[in-house]
């Protein structure tokens, strides 16, 4: 049984380690892929001026690595680069073929930055072929990106440099340098010489164009020859241009020699570095130009006839290198628009998916309000009829207490006033006593008759306060509203209205006291002006209310 169990666990260590090694060597080889892409993406930059098909094989090779190891963006900086290639050898068809794809794969990585370059790169190929709509169209979408960029946290202004100057340098080649005016006025305002995309000779380079364009030659020749040092040094290529504009402003002053030799100089600068062979027709135009003016018309056929040869391979819709491009075989508005279509659709389906659970949800909702509301209506009418059974028990319990309460108080004052009338018929059985005692004469001494006489008076005081005491004891909240309600009334008075409170007579009261019937209607007088009784209230209504 161990051994059994042994053997099973050193199977799943060996097939760990096996999975372990699988995967370490994936990984190696993926590092190694994507060296090896990289080799051929440093390998087509370093051709792409000697040997530009060479170059394209190597960018295509990097392309396809990059795009198997789904690193998307590098497969679009080959992409970007062999679309330049194209373009610079006047091969725009391919090129623009490269950048709709480069658009289909830049939609999948969401990444603005690309995506301008994308749309300046396509403004640019329309603008050779003097489709001015499209041109600017895609060169201010791309402005537009990196605008939105630059409003980032992370953006820069001087990012948006290249995008003026291609819309400059686009108008200039169109014939419209008086538009571009405003747009390199927008590059000089955004340049930043520590961040330089760029730079200013190119900037100076369109202005020298736009003041020869308003025969301001002087003024252009001067910033001609100041920049072409720069030029010179850091961007040979770009000289194919360069000569060319600057032979155009020495021909506008008829100085044709110098004209002629910056023309030969811009198409040698072409052939040296294989740049800008598209202008070179514009060249051999002008060419035949001065050679026209110097009346040398061999030659100025010879140019003109060149010029409509090449003209007719780049630019003719005949060409075969151009045709598709003229036709606009758009396969990324093609691929854009299915895939837009299947979203529609797929959009519509979850929107009537979405009414019907919404209908759905609110079926189930109304039921559930409408069950709510009977449910709280059976329950607030079960709890009405439970409040108000409550309620009613309280009332009558209530009821119950104070008729006992009542009862209890109507007894306790019942035997008050049975105390208090036996009180009564004492004091007058003493006042009996004392009398007869008094006639007794010299039978009893006059000492020991005084000594009874003040021993009958103690109790009788003591007699009143405990009756006062018991009746307060019985009823204090009328003694307290009396108290409260009137603080002026009399030790006196208040002994009336307690006697009063339990139906005692003014005779009755007279005998208690000890004093006339006249002094208790007098002090009953004296009681209701301290309550300031009107004579329509009775006052022994009144006192009994309380």
């Amino acid at each position: 049984m161990n051994i059994h169990k042994t053997s099973n666990n050193f199977k799943n260590l060996l097939l760990a380690i096996s999975f372990l090694i699988f995967n370490f060597n994936a990984f190696i080889s993926l590092g190694q892929t994507s060296q090896k892409a990289d080799q051929f993406f440093k390998k087509g930059q370093e051709l792409k001026r000697i040997k530009p098909d060479s170059s394209v094989l190597y960018f295509k090779k990097s392309f396809a690595i990059y795009l198997k190891n789904k690193d998307t963006v590098l497969a679009v900086r080959s992409l970007l680069e062999k679309s330049y290639i194209f373009e610079n050898n006047a091969q725009y068809t391919k090129s623009y073929d490269c950048l709709w794809k480069t658009l289909l794969l830049i939609d999948k990585v969401d990444n603005l930055g690309l995506k301008s370059l994308v749309y300046l790169r396509l403004g640019r190929i329309y603008s050779y072929y003097k489709r001015e709509k499209e041109s600017i169209k895609y060169l201010k979408k791309a402005l537009e990106v990196q605008k939105e960029l630059a409003n980032t946290k992370n953006g820069t202004k001087s990012n948006l440099v290249p995008y003026y100057y291609a819309i400059t340098a686009t108008y200039r080649e169109l014939d419209h340098p008086e538009k571009g005016k405003k747009y390199l006025d927008s590059c000089y305002y955004f340049f930043d010489k520590n961040n330089v995309l760029t730079n200013k000779a190119n900037l100076d380079f369109e202005k020298a164009n736009i003041l020869s364009s308003q025969n301001k030659n002087t003024e252009a020749l001067e910033i001609m020859e100041d920049i072409y040092p720069w030029f010179k040094e850091n961007s040979p290529s770009y000289l194919v241009l360069f000569y060319k504009y600057w032979g155009d402003i020495y021909f506008d002053i008829n100085d044709l020699n110098k004209s002629e030799e910056l023309y030969l100089k811009s198409l040698k600068t072409s052939s040296d570095f294989n740049s800008h062979i598209d202008f070179s027709p514009l060249v051999y135009e002008q060419l035949a130009a001065v050679y026209l003016k110097k009346k040398n018309y061999f030659k100025a056929f010879k140019n003109i006839e060149k010029a409509k040869e090449l003209d007719a391979k780049f630019f003719d819709s005949r060409s075969s290198e151009n045709l598709t491009l003229l036709e606009i075989k758009d396969d990324y508005r093609t691929e854009k628009e299915r895939q837009e279509k299947i979203i529609q659709d797929q959009y519509l389906r979850h929107l009537e998916q979405e009414e019907k659970i919404t209908n759905l949800q609110n079926i189930i909702l109304i039921g559930s309000i409408i069950f709510l509301l009977i449910l709280g209506f059976i329950f607030f009418k079960n709890l009405r009829a439970k409040h108000a059974a409550e309620k009613e028990l309280i009332r009558k319990t209530k009821e119950i207490e104070i008729q006992k309460t009542r009862e209890l108080l109507e007894l306790k004052n019942r035997e008050l006033a049975a105390s208090a009338l036996q009180l009564i018929e004492k004091d007058e059985f003493l006042k009996d006593l004392k009398t007869k005692v008094r006639e007794g004469g010299e039978k009893v001494k006059i000492h020991e008759l005084n000594k009874v006489l003040r021993s009958v008076s103690v109790n009788n005081n003591k007699n009143w306060e405990e009756f006062r005491a018991r009746f307060i004891e019985v009823n204090k909240d009328f003694y307290n509203q009396i108290f409260e309600k009137f603080p002026n009334l009399s030790q006196g008075d208040q002994k009336i209205c307690a006697l009063i409170k339990l139906n005692f007579s003014s005779k009755e009261m007279a005998r208690l006291l000890g004093i006339s019937v006249e002094s208790v209607h007098t002090v009953r007088h004296r009681i209701r002006k301290k309550m300031k009784l009107p004579r329509s209230v009775n006052l022994e209504d009144y006192i009994n209310s309380l």
